[in-house]
């Protein structure tokens, strides 16, 4: 069964990684007001797994 927190990571990188490549303002390394949850989501998850992976 694949993990779920493993999926939902990739799942983030992968909505932060399409809405960067669809947004002028993000292509231009100026992270717009969407962008942010994004990202934000996007590091918890990427924390969360990263720990997990440390045990």
């Amino acid at each position: 069964m694949p993990d779920d927190l493993y999926i939902r990571y990739l799942t983030a990188a992968r909505q932060l990684a399409d809405h960067q490549a669809e947004c002028p303002a993000c292509r231009a390394e100026e992270p717009c007001p969407v962008a942010r949850p994004l990202q934000d989501r996007f590091a918890r998850l990427q924390d969360a797994y990263l720990q997990r992976t440390k045990r």
